[in-house]
């Protein structure tokens, strides 16, 4: 088969979840070697993270704005190759019109739900937007829709009334080089949190679902009771954002725990993940939860949230915790501070859990979903 994937953002600088859900997978289905021939189309960009094979072309895309690369570049692309037996669109959206058979990856679809307020970030009020406008209208033209786990399975054939055979669940992998690591490069600490031995590490963002205010909330409740009184990490929130969220929270006598270096490149986390005393997840909405699996894959305990697709991905063995109280949050930190066989027992758990998981079962589940619609009439 010559088989179309749509991964525009990957080589983007400062990538985010479905990028490195494309970039992990496209590399897995590169190994396999099956028969098949993929073109991976993207927009350029200066992060060369993918090169091309014998089985592996890309396919360079170029249009001012995301709306008319997907719309408009994409389709007329795709016309323009080899003869396509399908296009997978790995990130929510699709082209309206497609000139071959579709795949949709639709992670999630937290934008045809209720939400508390607006994202403080532009871009992705706009994509907000952008997704509730196209989604609806590009179902019913995908052979398939994959998402990432059971519970956003039964979430969205549930809400968009699809037939139980037009999606599947597909789980995301995790990258091996996120494990334990014998000696921390310290220098890389002193890079985000100088002068810290160990810290609570926090992966937020302005999208509300990360609940960024009452995590910083249970942090101060935290610091009340802690006699350690650990420093908080906190990626991809820059200060200001902050700032607003402690005078809303009426914490700002916390901020000289905080550390706050903005975006942290991903070949950096591992060591991070290594060096934390425990990661903090207590999202409101998941669909998988990627950086749960990371931080149990390091050795390192994670508090995570009890809702959505986070118990399904974390197991019955995890510590969650309800995310929307942050005396919830505040406790399960102190409990981990407090109880060392409990802490003993999430790192043991975390290392076990992760063997479920990987890239190279997710591109098999992938390319038997490709061979099964290539030999359909």
């Amino acid at each position: 088969m010559n088989i179309a994937i749509e991964a525009q953002r990957i080589f983007r600088p400062h990538k985010h979840g479905m990028d490195f859900v494309a970039l992990e997978t496209l590399r897995e289905l590169q190994k396999r070697r099956d028969g098949h021939h993929y073109y991976v189309l993207v927009a350029p960009g200066s992060d060369r993270c993918l090169e091309e094979s014998d089985n592996l072309t890309i396919i360079e895309v170029k249009c001012p704005t995301y709306p008319l690369w997907e719309q408009v570049a994409l389709p007329r692309a795709v016309r323009r190759l080899p003869h396509i037996d399908l296009l997978h669109c790995t990130s929510n959206t699709a082209p309206l019109h497609c000139p071959v058979p579709l795949v949709l990856t639709l992670h999630d679809i937290i934008y045809l739900e209720p939400r508390q307020h607006r994202s403080a970030s532009l871009y992705q009020e706009m994509g907000w937007h952008y997704r509730r406008l196209v989604v609806p209208r590009i179902l019913a033209q995908c052979r398939k829709i994959i998402t990432v786990s059971h519970f956003e399975c039964d979430r969205i054939r549930q809400r968009l009334q699809l037939p139980a055979e037009r999606i599947t669940a597909i789980y995301n992998g995790y990258n091996t080089h996120f494990r334990p690591l014998a000696d921390i490069d310290r220098s890389v600490v002193e890079r985000y949190a100088p002068g810290q031995r160990d810290f609570l590490f926090f992966l937020g963002n302005t999208d509300p679902k990360k609940n960024a205010a009452r995590t910083l909330k249970a942090y101060s409740l935290y610091l009340e009771r802690s006699s350690v009184k650990r420093s908080m990490l906190i990626a991809d929130l820059e200060e200001p954002y902050i700032d607003s969220l402690l005078r809303q929270e009426h914490i700002e006598s916390i901020k000289p725990h905080l550390f706050y270096p903005g975006y942290i490149a991903n070949s950096d986390l591992a060591t991070l993940y290594n060096a934390a005393f425990a990661f903090l997840y207590p999202s409101l909405r998941e669909s998988f939860g990627i950086p749960m699996l990371e931080a149990m894959a390091c050795g390192t305990p994670a508090i995570v949230g009890n809702t959505s697709a986070m118990p399904e991905v974390a197991g019955p063995g995890a510590l969650t915790i309800d995310p929307l109280q942050p005396e919830s949050i505040a406790e399960a930190i102190l409990r981990l501070e407090q109880d060392a066989s409990l802490y003993r027992r999430l790192c043991d758990y975390g290392l076990e859990r992760v063997k479920q998981f990987s890239w190279a079962e997710t591109a098999a589940s992938l390319v038997r979903l490709y061979e099964e619609i290539g030999t359909r009439p």
